[in-house]
């Protein structure tokens, strides 16, 4: 168990304080984006408890970050959504509703709005984030290319609303730090072409001051445990996975009519 605990996401977190970032939640980055920020956003796709431990720690540690939840029983829950939004956390929905109406735009976007004005009854809502289904044929931020998020009170969505090129991308998709190599959707178009695998290059960079001002680091807190049948359970399986999506993206490029598999 040499990466992906609690124990080294603390040490990567308290990287990040000694490196003298300013945590923002990604409305407040898109609202005042500070010199020096990082944006903590967290994507809820399954074990939704484990979104609570991350949000405490970081609550610990003076810190804040954007939680984006799925409409499904493995990510929506009330009563976790208002424990971390009332340590502090932005929360956003983690939408995915042109999976949910098989591709037609017209559909999904009045689920959307169902889904949405759902979470807003718990809490204000202001950002959004897509969600890459397993096995989707559907890219789920293709409803915007017919309606607008923002017709609907929301300022942002991290794919469309930050400038790559400057905001640095790292996220653990694939339960790794590389994961982009393995992914179909989970990833962006950047000049930056850093060669991160491990939580401890990360660190290992942040010590070196070789980071950019500004950073969006993406976790997915079902990957990160200190029990070790889960953390085992979770490195062979997303290992497998990694190998599927790997061969699947190969022959999606030879034959693009294939259903998508991210994450």
């Amino acid at each position: 168990m040499d990466d992906f605990t609690l124990k080294i996401l603390e040490e990567l977190l308290l990287s990040f304080k000694k490196s003298e970032y300013n945590f923002q939640t990604f409305r407040t980055f898109l609202k005042s984006p500070r010199d020096r920020a990082v944006i903590l956003r967290h994507d809820i796709d399954a074990r939704k408890s484990h979104a609570l431990k991350f949000a405490d720690l970081q609550a610990r540690l003076g810190m804040v970050g954007t939680y984006y939840f799925r409409m499904v029983p493995a990510s929506f829950d009330e009563k976790l959504i208002r424990e971390i939004a009332d340590l502090g956390h932005e929360i956003g929905y983690h939408y995915e509703d042109m999976d949910f109406a098989n591709g037609n735009p017209d559909q999904a976007i009045v689920l959307f709005e169902k889904h949405l004005n759902r979470l807003r009854k718990i809490v204000p809502i202001h950002t959004i984030c897509m969600h890459g289904s397993p096995k989707s044929a559907y890219d789920n931020k293709d409803v915007w290319q017919k309606y607008n998020y923002r017709d609907f009170g929301l300022m942002g969505e991290p794919y469309f609303d930050l400038n790559f090129d400057k905001v640095l991308y790292l996220t653990d998709t694939g339960r790794r730090w590389d994961g982009h190599k393995v992914s179909v959707r989970d990833k962006v178009y950047s000049h930056y072409d850093f060669d991160i695998r491990h939580t401890r290059d990360i660190i290992s960079m942040l010590s070196d001051k070789s980071l950019p001002k500004q950073i969006m680091i993406n976790f997915h807190p079902q990957r990160w445990t200190n029990n070790p049948w889960l953390w085992t359970t979770e490195k062979y399986t997303q290992k497998a996975k990694n190998i599927v999506k790997y061969y699947l993206i190969k022959h999606r490029q030879k034959n693009p009519e294939v259903p998508a598999l991210s994450r």
